[in-house]
């Protein structure tokens, strides 16, 4: 039996418990799942690769079938590269659904055999972005409830500078 191998891509700037839940359950559907941590050169992250894979690893410390990575490149080539069959997206609102479809059919264009899987978000997550995380910590708001504590340390940290 082939082991079946999915990657879940962003930038995860920070990650999110939106983003721990799609992770999570990919997790439960995979054997091994390619957290793959992309820097993205058109985006001005917040924290540098490192703390977000560091963070990332944290928060899933707990999950033997994650592993996390980062890439620069394309995405099918490293989902290629790491034999997976899939790639694993979340979806929050029918407004990614548009985003996403393009990313997929040019995935589809690079390589047929990669099929990717959408997972839709819990409600409670159907709103949550890593872009309003840092919005909210920015101006000292509260994001307890949005991402790991660890995650809400690093972000005051970060804005305490």
């Amino acid at each position: 039996m082939t082991e079946k191998i999915a990657v879940v891509p962003g930038s995860f700037d920070p990650i999110t418990n939106g983003h721990i839940d799609i992770i999570r359950r990919a997790a439960d559907v995979f054997d091994t799942v390619y957290v793959a941590v992309l820097n993205n050169s058109s985006k001005k992250p917040l924290f540098s690769i490192e703390e977000r894979t560091a963070l990332i690893k944290e928060v899933t410390k707990d999950l033997p079938n994650i592993r996390i990575e980062t890439s620069s490149g394309l995405l099918i080539d490293y989902a290629r590269e790491k034999k997976a069959k899939a790639i694993v997206r979340g979806l929050r609102a029918v407004s990614d659904f548009e985003y996403e479809m393009q990313i997929t059919s040019m995935n589809r264009v690079l390589d047929e055999n990669i099929e990717t899987f959408f997972i839709m978000s819990k409600n409670q997550y159907s709103f949550l972005s890593s872009s309003i995380v840092k919005e909210v910590a920015k101006y000292g708001g509260n994001v307890s409830e949005l991402v790991p504590a660890i995650v809400e340390q690093a972000l005051k940290e970060k804005f305490a500078k």
